[in-house]
C-alpha cells in the first residue's frame, strides 16, 4: 500500500521545518508540496495563483533533492487556504499531513484563526503539526 503525504508550503521556517520532517521521518512514497491560494486574494494579484508557481518551489525541490527524495508540487485555490488544503487533500486521497506550526500571515493569523488548527480541526487524516 503506498502513502501519500501532503505538505501545505508557503515560504516560512515552520513550514520549510515540517517538508524537512515529511522527507526525513514521515514513510511515503509520494510527497505533494500544495501552496493554498485564498481566491478572494488571487483575484486581487496579491499572491501567486492559477499556473503560476512560487519562487520557493524551486528551494523545495533543492531541499527534497539533498534528502534523496522526489516531490510534487501543486498550487491550490479555494475559499480559504485552510479549505483549499483540507479540499486538496479530499481530492487526492492523501493518507496524512505534516505542516508547519504558522506561516507567513503573521497579523491575519490573528485575525482570521490559526491555518494549521483549523486543518487540524477539521482533517480526516492524521496532521502533523512541525513547530
Amino acid at each position: 500500500m503506498s502513502r501519500h503525504v501532503l505538505v501545505p508550503m508557503d515560504d516560512s521556517a515552520p513550514a520549510r521545518a515540517a517538508l524537512d520532517h515529511a522527507l526525513e521521518w514521515v514513510p511515503a512514497d509520494r510527497v505533494t508540496v500544495v501552496f493554498a491560494v485564498d481566491g478572494l486574494e488571487a483575484e486581487y494579484g496579491s499572491v501567486v495563483s492559477g499556473d503560476d508557481e512560487p519562487a520557493f518551489f524551486a528551494d523545495v525541490r533543492d531541499i527534497a533533492a539533498a534528502c534523496d527524495g522526489s516531490l510534487e508540487t501543486t498550487v491550490v485555490e479555494g475559499s480559504g487556504v485552510a479549505e483549499a488544503i483540507l479540499e486538496y487533500a479530499t481530492e487526492a486521497d492523501v493518507d496524512a499531513i505534516v505542516m508547519g506550526s504558522e506561516g507567513k500571515a503573521g497579523v491575519s493569523r490573528l485575525l482570521l484563526g490559526s491555518v494549521a488548527e483549523a486543518v487540524t480541526r477539521r482533517a480526516e487524516v492524521p496532521v502533523t503539526i512541525v513547530p
